[in-house]
């Protein structure tokens, strides 16, 4: 492995044996995959089996519901080490544990969890259902409304970019049910798919991450019970925050994964490609290059870790996740761009992985805050001290 070893220093030993665990698994059961599942824009049904067999899909959730009962940090080592064998692998499992499951054990009914958590850890995919055409970065200005209908709410409205809808049979989905009240009307549910009035509509065909659903999601009329409700019904802003600041921290593990793979190869490739009777590793420029990529690399994963240390501590981390996942991200982008110059003209076709990585790493700077918004979010911090 390509990466420093300082930040390892920082797991425990069940933390490393979790760590190579999901490495081995990546590297055998996914790396032989990687390159179909992109062209064909499909996610393998069998690996997702995989992933719940392993326990990678509830790592948080507790062993009473059929969870692994793990940490928040063992879920951002899970993402990271997917990741760095193909980043559309890491955001399955980062949106099921770091968003939905995150928010279900922090803010569902005893009730609710009991119903959902089982299925969470055994077979069910689920998704995060907040961005719409018009609500991007403006996340707060969705359109899709709630009707309160007596028994139950009639949602209607249309949302968009959804991760993981393809294969989800759960949405955690965000409406609005007092549009007068703005942010204040922003109400969570809890949508399963056969539900009346609810369905999943056009599949992106995308640049990067293609095999890794995002789709449309389509409510007309739709019919949820009041019981469905997460938290409390006006609150769903407070989970909508809190559920993306923690997301973030898993993005930035998705992004050193990835830059983590696009060193790796560029280290291999560098040390069996022959130009002028050597290796290019030992010619100087290629030998900088690397280790200004293994730098910025081992500085990002820092940031991460740190943040994801915070969180499980309890301890104030906003500032900390933004500035995690706009470096990560930065890193990432230009370390796939730079694996691709080591590798020259080759590098940018479909025979070596390191243009998917290049194509990959692009939505880093853009999903679950845009690097702008990582950034105001930063100086806020600072200027509120």
């Amino acid at each position: 492995m390509a990466a420093a070893a300082s930040a390892l220093t920082t797991l425990t030993e069940d933390e490393l044996l979790f760590q190579s665990t999901v490495r081995r698994f990546a590297r055998e059961q996914i790396a032989p995959y990687s390159r179909e599942m992109d062209e064909a824009g499909v996610f393998r049904k069998d690996i997702i089996r995989q992933f719940f067999d392993l326990g990678l899909m509830a790592i948080e959730i507790p062993e009473e519901y059929g969870g692994a009962e793990g940490s928040f940090f063992q879920a951002v080592l899970a993402v990271e080490e997917l990741s760095a064998v193909d980043p559309s692998a890491g955001v399955i499992v980062d949106v099921q544990n770091t968003i939905v499951n995150n928010a279900i054990l922090r803010w569902a009914s005893a009730e609710q969890k009991q119903r959902y958590l089982p299925r969470l850890a055994a077979d069910t995919v689920a998704c995060y259902a907040l961005s719409e055409a018009g609500s991007g970065s403006d996340a707060f200005a969705l359109a899709t409304r709630a009707e309160d209908r007596g028994d139950h709410y009639e949602l209607t409205g249309r949302k968009l970019w959804i991760t993981n809808a393809a294969e989800a049979d759960l949405f955690l989905l965000f409406a609005n049910i007092n549009p007068e009240a703005g942010y204040r009307g922003i109400t969570a549910f809890l949508i399963e798919r056969e539900f009346p009035g609810f369905s999943v509509g056009k599949k992106e065909n995308k640049l990067g991450l293609r095999a890794s659903s995002t789709c449309e999601l389509i409510l007309d009329r739709c019919r949820v019970p009041k019981a469905n409700v997460v938290g409390e019904a006006g609150k769903g802003y407070k989970i909508a925050i809190e559920t993306l600041n923690e997301g973030r921290i898993a993005i930035g593990a998705q992004m050193i994964g990835l830059a983590r793979g696009a060193l790796d190869h560029a280290i291999g490739y560098a040390k069996q490609r022959k130009q002028f009777g050597k290796a290019i590793s030992e010619f100087q420029g290629v030998q900088f290059q690397l280790a200004r990529m293994a730098t910025e690399i081992e500085a990002a994963r820092l940031l991460v870790y740190n943040a994801a240390r915070l969180r499980d501590a309890g301890r104030p981390f906003l500032t900390e996740a933004a500035m995690a996942k706009y470096y990560a991200s930065e890193i990432a982008e230009k370390a796939a761009s730079q694996a691709i110059e080591i590798f020259g003209g080759v590098g940018i076709t479909k025979e070596y992985p390191v243009e998917k990585l290049y194509r990959d790493a692009k939505i880093g700077r853009i999903y679950e805050g845009t690097s702008n918004i990582q950034l105001l979010t930063i100086a806020k911090q600072l200027l509120t001290r």
